[in-house]
């Protein structure tokens, strides 16, 4: 099975920008919607973003409209998420995956956003 191989997180303060990378193996990523998912402690995994290579379409979550962008790079198999005005309750893993969430979860990565 396929597992992506999310990184770039970190402690940010409030106001500050991360850029998160996902990266995937196979021939997933030419036909499948990536979205980037977060939790936060006590609460459930929700989508932050999501992009189709076919053609180019992006959503966002309410939340993170006019801050964050999801971009990808087919040539790399890789999806980013440009994050930016970063607030406190954006603090969560985030993780990637299919919209169907098709492949395993990987290990995700830690964003902290606090002054």
């Amino acid at each position: 099975q396929l597992q992506p191989v999310e990184s770039g997180g970190g402690l940010v303060q409030p106001g500050g920008s991360l850029r998160l990378t996902c990266e995937v193996t196979g021939a997933i990523f030419s036909i499948a919607r990536m979205v980037w998912y977060r939790q936060a402690p006590g609460k459930q995994r929700e989508m932050v973003a999501s992009i189709d290579n076919t053609p180019t379409s992006t959503i966002y979550a309410d939340s993170v409209k006019g801050r964050f962008a999801i971009s990808s790079d087919a040539a790399k198999n890789t999806v980013y998420l440009q994050m930016d005005n970063l607030k406190p309750e954006d603090t969560a893993v985030y993780y990637c995956n299919t919209e169907y969430q098709s492949l395993l979860w990987g290990q995700g990565t830690q964003v902290t956003v606090s002054s």
